[in-house]
């Protein structure tokens, strides 16, 4: 049942964004788009719920129980930056709108958004962290949710990897194309 809720959320995700998107620039429905971009992350919360259900249940904890609070964490940390640039490419492509705006190119400003999107990550991690402590506390049984304390141990890896882009950035910062010319 997990399975199928979650992939029915990702794909409930994109469809709700798709929707949302042409609504606003294609329909010229606004408030339309607006309850319908507001309604993507309530699908996350649906998944999380789905798995709390699940292990109350009875269920054996896994990879999807770990994914519902992963992804809950990365839509209240990116999901908002995830739609803005959704609509930003949106709005250029079929709207006429400006180009979307891109990350600074090189120098300080780039390593100063690099370590931005990289506490995003450690954030996110650390939501997750909380979501996985509620759930084993909810479940209450070691015996069924010992693969969440493996997979948050395992995702921890994420953020470490990820931090190989903020200290490159600025141990190496790249000249902004101005200054290149």
């Amino acid at each position: 049942m997990i399975v199928a809720i979650l992939i029915g959320c990702e794909i409930g995700f994109w469809v709700l964004l798709a929707l949302g998107l042409a609504s606003r620039y294609l329909w010229k429905r606004r408030t339309v788009s607006t309850v319908l971009l507001l309604c993507v992350p309530l699908l996350d919360v649906i998944l999380l719920t789905a798995a709390v259900i699940d292990m109350r249940g009875g269920a054996t904890a896994d990879l999807r129980h770990g994914l519902a609070a992963a992804y809950l964490s990365y839509s209240i940390v990116f999901g908002h930056r995830t739609i803005r640039w959704a609509d930003a490419k949106f709005h250029h492509r079929f709207a006429g709108g400006p180009p979307p705006p891109q990350p600074p190119a090189g120098g300080m400003p780039r390593a100063r958004y690099e370590w931005v999107m990289w506490l995003r990550i450690v954030l996110a991690y650390a939501l997750t962290w909380g979501i996985v402590q509620a759930l084993i506390w909810l479940v209450d049984d070691p015996a069924r949710t010992g693969y969440l304390i493996a997979f948050i141990g395992g995702l921890l890896k994420i953020p470490l990897i990820a931090l190989i882009w903020p200290v490159s950035y600025t141990l190496w910062p790249r000249k902004p194309e101005s200054a290149r010319s």
